[in-house]
């Protein structure tokens, strides 16, 4: 449908990724299960200048590596649903340990907003976080927010709505890895571009496909690879 835009939160647990999607779309949510497995699944609606963000509340993970269900789960929907928009939401707190799983959905997918929340408790803690040079570091837009207390709430919707409609464009910054790995990745990347096409990330799926990760390649042969006969 036209104007119908769907936002994806991914986040570590505990960061008030739950509070940020029930703040945002109040009692505009239901809760099913996502299909074949245990993971429950919360979907919930905004409005916001004419357009409807449909928000899909991914589990709370530590990565995305498929080491559990629930990584696999929100791996899976960010790389093979593409949602329109990404939300990682991080806490002010703790950005060292929150930011490994911003860099690794930054790899698998463009369009991405990173959320810093519970702004107002790292203030408290006397932790300063300066926005502009993160959005500046790493191509995307960077909001502090508080999803508690509804704070930053305009700017990230304003945001979203600038995404879809384009007039902001997400560049990702590209992360580099020591030269032997960048050496393989450029040895596979052509034969893994020629399976995946544009569908995907062939340079993060070559990344996966080195570190052995079995189930992605289960799953792209599932989802991208016609079947014969």
């Amino acid at each position: 449908m036209v104007n119908e835009y769907r936002i994806a939160l991914a986040g570590n647990p505990n960061t008030g990724k739950s509070t940020l999607f029930n703040a945002l779309t109040g009692l505009r949510q239901h809760t099913g299960n996502w299909a074949g497995k245990t993971v429950s699944l919360a979907q919930g609606n905004v409005e916001y200048k004419h357009k409807t963000f449909h928000l899909i509340d991914l589990p709370g993970t530590y990565s995305l590596f498929s080491n559990s269900t629930d990584e696999e789960v929100a791996r899976n929907y960010i790389v093979f649903e593409k949602p329109d928009v990404t939300l990682v939401v991080l806490d002010a707190t703790s950005l060292e340990r929150n930011f490994n799983l911003a860099l690794q959905v930054l790899e698998m997918t463009k369009n991405v907003v990173i959320c810093i929340n519970l702004i107002d408790v790292a203030e408290q803690q006397g932790i300063q976080i300066n926005e502009r040079l993160l959005t500046n570091r790493l191509g995307v837009p960077v909001i502090k927010i508080s999803a508690r207390n509804k704070k930053g709430f305009p700017l990230l919707l304003d945001t979203i709505d600038r995404i879809v409609t384009g007039a902001i464009e997400c560049n990702p910054a590209p992360m580099t890895y020591p030269p032997m790995i960048e050496d393989k990745i450029k040895l596979i990347e052509p034969k893994v571009r020629e399976l995946v096409g544009n569908e995907i990330s062939s340079r993060w799926v070559s990344l996966r496909l080195l570190d052995g990760d079995e189930t992605l390649l289960n799953e792209i042969s599932k989802r991208l690879v016609p079947e014969e006969g």
